[in-house]
């Protein structure tokens, strides 16, 4: 790196901006400054670290090897900065974050109502953008801080990756199976639970199963006939099929029963834990703490947890 002169600081959130937003018109909206004044800050990172940061690609700008080095530690810096020089009161009133949440559409229908509802009535100038990543994706977006929390199931932060992580229970759930009536009595057994075809519900190709992982140890292995990306859009399939969906429990309150009938699981399988999940660069970010509360709020208030 170049010399760093004290007024070069006022860069960093600049840089932090352009590695998140990979545009500069976007980065400059962000920031509320003009676009050349953003595009000259570029310059002058260039210039003090030695290397492009950003480059054109697919999409827009893209990272450096050496800028996504940089994401980890700048995030870090500057929320203790800002811890630093934060008023000791949040005014939620006055907050103009724009916070990125990752949810599928099980957490978003839980979660989302009351939250933008607390959001409007209590902070009416924060934003919230809401994207449904797998949970690999969701997890590195944290770690890279592309997104702010994750909401949902997280086995691997109790792998040692999962260190930089921290982690809050909103509630408890368990698994259900849900089948239409005319193909099958209830309660459903494990050896018709292993004949049929069943819907999966993932929203990357490859991520983690707690049903599969369960019938493996048993040394069983259920066909997948449909995998989709939405909870809301799996118990259709059953209906008039011989599917079976292995769903969230909460996930089927809402259903129309017509021929359709929820049933336990027909092997053991515990509950598991929905949490939030963020970085600790974010543990002192007066924002993003009160954005935590807002969500295990909006759990409570709908589910009495």
């Amino acid at each position: 790196m170049n010399n760093l002169q004290p007024s070069d600081l006022s860069l960093l959130p600049i840089l932090e901006a352009l590695i998140a937003e990979r545009h500069i018109s976007r980065a400059a909206i962000r920031l509320n400054r003009s676009q050349p004044a953003v595009s000259h800050a570029l310059a002058r990172l260039r210039d003090l670290f030695n290397d492009p940061l950003l480059v054109r690609g697919e999409g827009g700008l893209q990272p450096t090897a050496r800028a996504l080095q940089l994401v980890e530690p700048l995030g870090e810096a500057l929320a203790l900065i800002r811890s630093l020089v934060d008023q000791p009161t949040f005014d939620a009133e006055r907050c103009d974050r724009h916070f990125r949440l990752s949810m599928s559409d099980y957490g978003a229908t839980i979660l989302l109502p009351t939250l933008v509802s607390q959001v409007r009535q209590m902070a009416p100038q924060m934003n919230l953008s809401i994207v449904s990543y797998g949970r690999e994706r969701a997890i590195a977006a944290l770690m890279d801080g592309e997104i702010d929390l994750a909401v949902g199931v997280y086995p691997v932060l109790k792998q040692p990756g999962g260190r930089d992580l921290r982690s809050a229970l909103l509630f408890e759930d368990s698994f259900a199976c849900l089948f239409d009536a005319e193909q099958e009595g209830t309660p459903i057994s494990l050896e018709h639970y292993l004949t049929r075809p069943h819907v999966r519900v993932a929203v990357a190709l490859h991520d983690d199963s707690e049903v599969d992982d369960a019938l493996a140890r048993l040394g069983h292995k259920r066909r997948i006939a449909v995998q989709v990306p939405h909870w809301s859009a799996a118990p259709d399939l059953v209906r008039g099929t011989d599917l079976i969906l292995t769903a969230a429990r909460r996930s089927l309150d809402h259903i129309v029963p017509g021929n359709l009938r929820c049933s336990p699981l027909p092997f053991q399988l515990g509950s598991f834990p929905f949490v939030q999940t963020w970085h600790r660069r974010r543990e002192r970010d007066a924002a993003h703490g009160w954005l935590r509360d807002a969500v295990a709020n909006a759990a409570t208030s709908r589910l009495g947890t």
